[in-house]
């Protein structure tokens, strides 16, 4: 045996624990040797074998010793329902340490698997080693906090219990309502959300996808959720700064406020998004001057809750500022700053912009969990979605999620507005209501299938919400034609894909139709009511073999019209923003996108070439791109094409890096590049011949997507 050969044995706290997903476990794994024990014992038994053949088969790596590396590496693994070991992640500090876990678990024996109510079923554990290998005769394995820790001889594979040892602690992952003893970051075990941005996304989707698939179209993931997959509070810990004052650790490692009680907890914290930047138009330069202040907390195991309030004032590159006052007149406002929300002037060409979110979350058992509040919410495994992004600004919602069996099944009603004074009579938002529903399916462990629907209603088609859209799983185009067809709502449905070729390479689409008449599909005349798009796409982790490298590849095509209604007020959008692509309808994109990480540092480049038709200026015809015109003012029934009418050639290259000075806020010091190219077939006031480039540098706080790649 190796280890009995250089007399190297694991300290290490030996203790499995179980990460219970969909119920209590009937019968735990028997491991070879242990089929007589009974059902008492099964799971020590089961503890004591795994530790032993571990024992044998672990070698430190050389390179570990040399730089005499001292921690903890952790194994998260399944024994699946056919009794085999599968790895799905190792939190390690370096690669041969992963490379030496893995080949030990992949030699690991097929054992008798875990069952509920008799059925097999996968069962999924932590393993923790620490790290370095001590020279000695005896392992020291505890078995609980009140039972003495066993002694195991590798000579003769004999367990006593010593006459005195020290008690090494182990971590446990089961929530406690004792917050006091709690660590620093309590919403790691909570029901809060993570908070989206597709920086942190990406990495989080990696670990989600290691070995089999998971539910990852639907976002944003609660911390809850994704606990069995990654630690997440683990690779917190280890960029932490060995800060002994108060400032500094407030600065690089802490949130600002912390009180923890034995029943809550709560936290506050100082948001910033600090930017100055130059871009090549007339404007002397660009700022924005973002303050904010964020609390968060919870009540017991089960209730969490998050507020936060931004007042900002800022001023862009030049072809934001027209977008933004392009979306004049609103009720109330001089502009809409792009995903943010109403803004009024400041000062010379500037924006003052106030932005409030908060949502309480509830997780009564594990299937469900329920969230009230006002904020953004994504459905898709890509960089952009044609079912419901987060490009606009924020709005009031009501959602529902069930997680069983294989499924996870999403409720989501949505109170949207319109804000145009010519959508109005009264001064007042035109009150838009939006129902969606996606179910996710697990197929098999590489193969996740997604179904969506949605519907968009108004006060004018009903008075109010029709109750029949609350219903969490009807069939909402069915519902639209009984109650009269066209001008009760619009209805769309998609489907949308996810397979995993190996634990770095998955592949994604997405299929969204609007409308469709299923003669014209394949009559290629260019049918008007032929209102779809798609998404394909893949995103390859550890590209060519370099850790913490991503790469992206994306495609978008959507039809004229689609997204766009006959009755103006029922198009898929509000506060003046799409709420699925940014670009509308009538366009093509592909995006490339390279995102690297070390430590704190990352980097991360993005370069968008593509097409879209707009209309022309002074024009009443709709050549289809612009979703706030109605399609009754059509080009024609049938020759439409992709970015027909004022076809604009666009052209995006982005540039970003920076340093994360806080994890727990994601406060970043950064600095980034932009060139846009926009080449219209006619320039015009409002689509004009444009090239920009626009250098920024800064400290925000990264917790939500901010789009200007338009």
């Amino acid at each position: 045996m190796h280890l009995l050969s250089k007399k190297i044995v694991l300290i290490l706290p030996f203790f499995l624990i179980f990460i219970n997903l969909h119920a209590q476990i009937e019968k735990p794994p028997v491991y070879l040797g242990c089929e007589n024990e009974n059902i008492q014992n099964i799971e020590n038994c089961f503890n004591s074998k795994l530790e032993t053949a571990i024992f044998k088969k672990f070698q430190e790596p050389e390179i570990v010793k040399q730089e005499n590396y001292k921690g903890v590496l952790k194994v998260v693994f399944l024994v699946t329902k056919k009794g085999e070991f599968e790895v799905l992640y190792i939190n390690a500090m370096y690669s041969e340490l992963e490379e030496e876990a893995r080949r030990v678990f992949n030699n690991l024996p097929t054992i008798q698997p875990a069952t509920y109510n008799g059925r097999p079923i996968d069962q999924r554990y932590i393993f923790p080693i620490s790290i370095p290998l001590i020279e000695t005769q005896e392992v020291i394995v505890e078995q609980n906090n009140t039972t003495p820790p066993v002694v195991i001889s590798p000579k003769t594979n004999e367990r006593s219990i010593p006459a005195t040892t020290t008690i090494i602690q182990v971590e446990s992952i089961k929530d406690t309502l004792d917050y006091r003893n709690s660590s620093l970051f309590p919403e790691f075990k909570s029901e809060l959300n993570i908070p989206f941005t597709h920086q942190q996304y990406d990495e989080i989707v990696y670990y989600l996808d290691r070995g089999e698939n998971t539910h990852t179209a639907s976002k944003p993931y609660l911390f809850n959720e994704i606990r069995p997959y990654v630690d997440l509070e683990e690779k917190r810990n280890t960029i932490l700064k060995d800060k002994k004052t108060w400032a500094g650790r407030k600065l690089w490692n802490e949130h600002l406020f912390l009180v923890k009680g034995k029943n809550y907890w709560f936290t506050t914290n100082l948001v910033w998004d600090l930017q100055m930047g130059k871009d090549n138009s007339d404007v002397d330069y660009t700022y924005n001057n973002g303050r904010g202040i964020q609390i968060q907390g919870a009540l017991g195991r089960k209730f969490s809750f998050s507020t936060s309030f931004y007042e900002s004032q800022g001023r862009f590159a030049e072809y934001i500022n027209k977008e933004n006052k392009l979306l004049n007149p609103v009720i109330g406002a001089n502009a809409i700053v792009l995903g943010r929300g109403k803004a009024k002037n400041f000062k010379e060409g500037g924006f003052d912009y106030p932005v409030a979110e908060a949502y309480l979350s509830y997780t009564p058992n594990e299937f469900f969990n329920f969230q009230f509040g006002n904020g953004k919410n994504f459905i898709g495994d890509g960089y952009r979605s044609f079912f419901l992004s987060d490009v606009a600004s924020p709005y009031p919602f009501f959602k529902i999620s069930t997680s069983f069996w294989k499924i996870k099944y999403t409720n989501l009603w949505m109170w949207m507005d319109d804000v145009r004074k010519l959508s109005s009579d009264d001064n007042l938002n035109l009150r838009k209501y939006v129902a969606m529903h996606h179910l996710s399916w697990n197929v098999t462990k590489k193969l996740n299938i997604g179904l969506f629907e949605s519907v968009i209603t108004n006060h004018n088609s009903y008075d109010g919400f029709d109750i029949s859209f609350f219903n969490p799983i009807i069939f909402y185009r069915a519902v639209e034609y009984s109650n009269g067809g066209d001008h009760t709502g619009n209805v769309q449905v998609g489907l949308n894909t996810k397979y995993r070729l190996n634990d770095n390479i998955s592949f994604y689409n997405q299929v969204l139709i609007d409308e469709l008449t299923v003669s014209e599909v394949f009559g290629g005349n260019g049918y008007w009511g032929n209102k779809f798009a798609l998404q394909v796409g893949a995103k390859y982790y550890n590209a060519f073999k370099v850790e913490n490298l991503m790469l992206q590849g994306e495609f978008n095509w959507a039809r004229p019209y689609t997204f766009s209604h006959g009755t103006v007020e029922l198009n898929s959008a509000h506060y003046n923003q799409a709420i699925s692509h940014l670009w509308g309808a009538n366009f093509w994109e592909t995006i490339g996108i390279a995102r690297y990480s070390k430590d704190r540092w990352f980097a991360n480049a993005k370069v968008i070439v593509g097409k879209k038709g707009f209309d022309f200026e002074g024009s009443d015809v709709s050549y289809g791109g612009d979703i706030y015109r109605t399609y009754n003012n059509r080009l024609s029934n049938t020759g439409n094409n992709v970015a027909q009418g004022n076809t604009t050639n666009i052209f995006i290259g982005d540039l970003q890096a920076g340093y994360i000075l806080n994890p727990t806020t994601n406060l970043q010091i950064f600095g980034g590049f932009t060139y846009r190219s926009y080449t219209p077939s006619q320039s015009g006031n409002i689509v004009a011949n444009d090239n920009t480039t626009w250098v920024t540098f800064g400290v925000k706080s990264s917790l939500f997507n901010w789009y200007f790649d338009f």
